[in-house]
């Protein structure tokens, strides 16, 4: 089995720290470095937090490049608790890994550029908002080559939003970004809200991702402490853990399906950052994505689990000896 390259643009964020392990645990991906970008919480933090999960996974050959600090054109917002900022070394030790000097963007376009010189190319996990995406795709269109697919957690459809009534938070936060990957070119697989609120974790599940060791036990507390659950919303106890959905397609994508669509995304007015799906050619352009509709919740969940399992079983090397 030849390992799919990837690069993992995130913001992390308690749902990024558990894609960003559940990756660095699978042989499947061959993680080239982490992109970060402002979103939940303020660059700094996003970063520090990034930090302090490859440290937890024992990564240390898995660089961490910092990007753009904040959106290309609207005022910048942050998550549900930018209050928080960085993880508290309570709920996730402090380590000793620093990012790399590189900025994300030229990672972006370099990791694409060398991919394509060889005939190859590689895979993006956007789990935050796309501003280093979409920067890279500007200031570099030739890099487009070198990308096989952008995967991404964003959008929501017939799910409504979660950080306003319409739109979902990595899409509001950068929806002139979003948009601009929608038109790149690039294959695009768009993970909305639609379906990653079909598959729930509780605190059952929470209790098993501490037979991880300190990667699992920091998952643990992150997901204890921040209540994901909204019974009123979801109809049943549990929440979603949206990001970690971008990684389970790329290794199981059996447990997913999904429907070609054009996908854009409203960029000025109230509604800014609404994405729209037209499923049905109403608007007589192309597809430019394929978006999920459906997770096997069952399995999604028992694979997150065992995943990060593996970092209580001697951390990467054996995660990578698996399959």
């Amino acid at each position: 089995m030849i390992p799919e390259k990837i690069i993992i643009d995130a913001d992390p964020g308690v749902d990024d720290a558990a894609a960003i392990l559940m990756a660095l645990a699978s042989p499947e991906v061959d993680v080239l470095g982490l992109s970060i970008v402002a979103g939940n919480v303020a660059l700094r933090d996003t970063v520090l937090n990034a930090c302090k999960i490859v440290g937890l996974s024992g990564g240390r050959d898995v660089p961490v490049h910092a990007g753009a600090a904040g959106p290309l054109v609207r005022d910048q917002v942050y998550g549900k608790y930018a209050r928080i900022g960085a993880f508290d070394d309570a709920l996730v030790k402090a380590g000793d890994i620093g990012p790399s000097e590189e900025h994300a963007v030229h990672f972006i376009v370099r990791s694409a550029r060398e991919a394509a010189e060889v005939g190859e190319q590689i895979t993006i996990c956007a789990i935050g908002p796309m501003t280093n995406i979409a920067l890279a795709l500007i200031q570099h269109p030739d890099v487009a080559s070198g990308i096989r697919q952008i995967v991404s957690m964003g959008g929501a459809f017939t799910a409504l939003g979660h950080r306003t009534p319409w739109a979902e938070f990595n899409i509001y936060a950068d929806p002139h970004a979003a948009e601009i990957v929608y038109r790149s070119g690039v294959p695009i697989v768009v993970m909305p809200l639609d379906m990653t609120f079909q598959a729930l974790f509780t605190s059952e599940h929470f209790e098993r991702f501490r037979a991880g060791g300190e990667a699992g036990n920091a998952l643990f507390n992150l997901f204890s402490t921040f209540d994901r659950s909204d019974v009123g919303r979801f109809g049943r106890p549990g929440g979603p853990i949206h990001d970690a959905t971008t990684i389970a397609w790329l290794i199981r994508p059996e447990l997913f399906s999904g429907r070609k669509a054009f996908v854009g995304v409203q960029v000025t007015g109230l509604t800014m950052g609404y994405t729209y799906a037209d499923f049905y050619g109403k608007m007589d352009r192309a597809p430019n994505a394929t978006v999920i509709t459906d997770v096997d919740e069952d399995g999604f969940i028992a694979l997150l689990i065992e995943r990060i399992a593996r970092f209580g079983q001697g951390g990467l090397d054996v995660a990578a000896q698996g399959g």
